[in-house]
């Protein structure tokens, strides 16, 4: 078959348009969207970046997420706080910088785990020795199911509150500057 200007320039189309749909689907690959939420408490600015995956009819923690292990707190990648100074979480000092956070659910509370680490795919890759520390997280029940994972950090006053909330659960952890 002899290549025409007319055919090189619809394989040259045909190509773009497999590279753009490649592209989206590398974007688009992910069950889970992404987001990122930032607040400033204290004067100091705290952003975290996360994936929100649905409840789908799942039984959450005790089932999907078990009891007494570290989970990812979200999906695909780790989800990773940045903190642009020093500020306190629960009773952990967290010095300006980036890690990632990791949690340890219980029915009765939870523990927050501060990684050094803050590239790492989702808790496969999690090690204790990289940890700053821990910290406990109150638990409560939801006002109303949570569908989709929803982190967020709420400040007041001087002061705020980092919250978990999915399903049934609402985990919280003071911030303070």
């Amino acid at each position: 078959m002899t290549t025409t200007p007319r055919h090189a320039l619809a394989l040259a189309a045909a190509t773009a348009v497999l590279a753009a749909v490649a592209v989206g689907r590398a974007d688009k690959g992910r069950a889970s969207p992404h987001e990122e939420v930032s607040a400033t408490v204290g004067g100091k600015k705290l952003t975290i970046s996360y994936g929100r995956p649905y409840k789908k009819g799942r039984e959450i923690f005790g089932g999907l997420v078990p009891w007494g292990q570290v989970w990812r707190t979200g999906a695909d990648e780790a989800t990773t706080l940045t903190v642009d100074g020093d500020v306190t979480i629960g009773s952990l000092k967290v010095p300006k910088g980036s890690y990632a956070l990791f949690t340890v659910p219980g029915p009765k509370e939870w523990q927050l785990i501060v990684n050094k680490n803050p590239k790492q795919w989702g808790a496969f890759r999690y090690d204790a020795k990289d940890d700053l520390g821990k910290t406990t997280m109150k638990v409560a029940a939801a006002p109303a199911p949570v569908e989709q994972l929803t982190i967020s950090i709420e400040p007041a006053g001087k002061q705020g509150t980092l919250k978990i909330a999915w399903d049934k659960t609402v985990a919280t952890a003071a911030i303070k500057p």
